[in-house]
This record gives C-alpha cells, structure tokens and sequence, in this order.
C-alpha cells in the first residue's frame, strides 16, 4: 500500500515536473497569432498566404529570433466569413502571451474583427486595402499593402494616360472591399476629369454573372475596372464577359493577377492589366522571396504581405527590445525606407506602409511587369 502511494506521488510530481516544463518552454517563444483562411472560398489563398508567412519565422529564427526568443506562429482558421474572422481573433486575443497579429488580406473580416483588435490593444499586421481601415481611428492595425485610394490612382492614370481610355465600367463586389474600391475609383476618374459610365455592384460568390456583364456591354464603354473580392468569382466572370463578346481593354484590382485566378480563368485573361502590389520582377526582394518560395512549395506565391508582416513585425519587436504594444507600435510608425517584397515602406501615421502600386500584363498566361506608379502619402 505504501509503495502504491509514492508512486502515486511519484507519478504526480512528473506530472506536475511536465506540466511546467511545457510553460517554461511556452513561455521561450515569442507568440504572433495568424488569422487565416483555411476554408471556405479563399482557402487555396490563405494557404499560400499562410506559407509565405510560416517562411519569414523561419527566416526569423534562423537569424537568432525575436529578442533571443524563436518565434511560434498560434494560426486559427477564419473560414472566409466575418463570424469566423471574429471568433478567430477571439480564440487568439484571449491568450494574454500573444504579442502581436497577421490579419487577414480580405478588408471585410479585417473591418470585423477591427474593433476587438482595438480593445485588446496590440498590433496587428493586415493585407486588407479598404482605405478606411486604418482611417477609422484603429491605432493598432498596420497595412502590409498599398490601400484602394492608390489602387484607384494607379488605375485611373494608366487606363486615361496610357490606355487613352475614357468611357469607363467598373464592376466591383457590394463588400467593404469592392465598395471601397469603386469609391476610390470614383474619385481618382474625377480627379482626371472623368466619370464613369457605368458603376455595377455584385453580390459575392455568384454562379452566374450574366447580367453584369450584359450590364457592361450595353454601356459602350471602353475599358473595364473590376475589383473582386473572391478569386473564383472573377474566373467566373471572366470567362462569361468572352462568351459574351465583350474585348475592352480591361484593369483589374490585385485579385486578377493572382495565379488562383489566372489558373480559373487561363485565356480568359490574356491581354488584362492589373495593378498588382506583388510582382516576382518588381524588385530583388521580391524575386528572393519568390525563389525561396518556390524551393519549398514547388509553386509561386500570390503576394508577400504576409512574409513582410511577419518580418516587419519581428524588426519591430527588436527594434523597441521590448513585447509591450505601445513601444512595439512606435517602431512600425517609425519605420522608414524598409525595402519588402511588396515595396518600400515608409508608415505615416494612419498605418499606411505603402503608397504605390506596380502595373502588370498577362502575356498569354505570364505576368509581365509594366511599371511602378507611386504616389505621396
């Protein structure tokens, strides 16, 4: 009977040994939670998103860490859907060790979770270019792409001053991100003296986008803006606007350069332009991360918001020496002239980290790198 109870006691006090062994190791990482979409419509771009992000820890790491401490990526599934965007950050934020954030690249979510974000009071690095987003007082989100308002200028100076275009349709989803984008078209058209001759929503996720597109071709217009939310939408719809005979030059938002799409669409997009805010040949950052992307997953990636987040966030946590949010927030705004994958960064107050954008072509199923167009902040 005695001998049963020490090893009852021996076996409790391992336990307890184990136990504590797992929090000390816990509490040697520097915890960043990703909120991804691993389901729903974008999950074959969350996955690569999600890659390139597992990528920069790695890179990160292998450098010595965040403040001699590894980095350990926490990752919960957004399931493409507001609800789930919510619970995800919910799951993550009530974890006190979390020191910072990768959002997701849809603004929709972003704009849900925006106001947890704010209450839990850290930083949270994010894809999505609804330009209100860090225009609506949200002092801890921090954008890894240019938002729609230079998405809209790009578009606007290459389809009047190059393209030589003037009668414009634009197509773009009912969401935060299709509205904010119409919006930023609007206004950059009228800033060259131009207004659209036709402005169509849609709903996401469509079977059918038939009346768009009868919508666009009785307008006469020629050229097209889109901006789209969902990858298989707009192979949907590209490949319904030439069944329907409509040729028009054709600008699409950074979702028409994406290699889902390209790979849903295929000739369908032959001859489009887009802006994009990733582009392999854009710059040596760029073209390093896509080789080293490449080597490991054997495909290319989509965009590098999520591998510059992660560093980004990483040189932040250095740079200040500390895990406390407001000094951690001090280091991004003060970051100037750092050169990621998607550009140079320089943050101005709002959390703007990019002002620009690069304009490409689809060479029959290639993406061609045209120019880069930047604007001030």
């Amino acid at each position: 009977m005695l001998i049963s109870r020490r090893k009852a006691l021996l076996s409790a006090a391992a336990a307890s040994g184990l136990v504590a062994t797992r929090r000390a190791h816990a509490a040697d990482t520097i915890k960043i939670g990703v909120v991804s979409p691993l389901t729903g419509p974008a999950a074959q771009v969350g996955a690569i998103q999600l890659n390139s992000c597992k990528l920069a820890a790695d890179e990160v790491n292998a450098a010595g860490g965040v403040l001699g401490k590894q980095i350990e990526l926490v990752i919960e599934d957004d399931a493409t859907t507001n609800p789930g965007a919510v619970l995800a950050f919910s799951r993550l934020a009530g974890n006190p060790e979390m020191v910072g954030f990768i959002g997701s690249i849809r603004s929709t979510q972003v704009n849900a979770m925006a106001p947890d974000v704010a209450k839990v009071g850290k930083p949270m690095m994010f894809g999505g270019t609804d330009p209100t987003l860090t225009h609506n007082g949200y002092k801890w989100l921090f954008r890894c792409r240019p938002n729609d308002s230079y998405s809209g200028k790009v578009i606007a100076d290459f389809g009047i001053n190059t393209l030589g275009k003037k009668k414009w349709a634009v197509v773009h989803s009912t969401d935060a991100f299709g509205t904010g984008g119409k919006n930023a078209m609007v206004d950059a058209l009228g800033a060259l003296g131009v207004t659209a001759t036709l402005l169509q929503g849609y709903s996401n996720q469509q079977a059918d986008f038939t009346p768009v597109v009868l919508a666009v071709k009785q307008a006469e217009a020629d050229v097209l803006c889109t901006y789209f939310t969902f990858e298989p939408d707009l192979g949907v719809f590209a490949r319904q606007l030439r069944q329907l005979g409509v040729r028009i030059p054709w600008i699409g938002s950074p979702s028409i350069a994406s290699p889902v799409t390209m790979g849903l669409a295929k000739n369908a997009l032959y001859g489009t332009f887009g802006v994009a805010d990733f582009l392999t040949d854009a710059n040596p950052q760029a073209a390093a991360f896509t080789e080293a992307y490449r080597k490991r997953h054997k495909e290319d990636p989509d965009s590098g918001w999520t591998y510059d987040g992660l560093h980004i966030l990483a040189n932040a946590i250095n740079t200040a020496g500390s895990t406390d949010p407001e000094k951690i927030r001090a280091a991004i705004l003060a970051l100037k002239g750092y050169k990621g994958t998607e550009g140079e960064y320089n943050y101005d107050a709002n959390g703007d980290g990019l002002h620009g954008y690069n304009i490409e072509e689809n060479v029959n199923g290639t993406k061609v790198f045209k120019k880069h167009i930047e604007f001030a902040s």
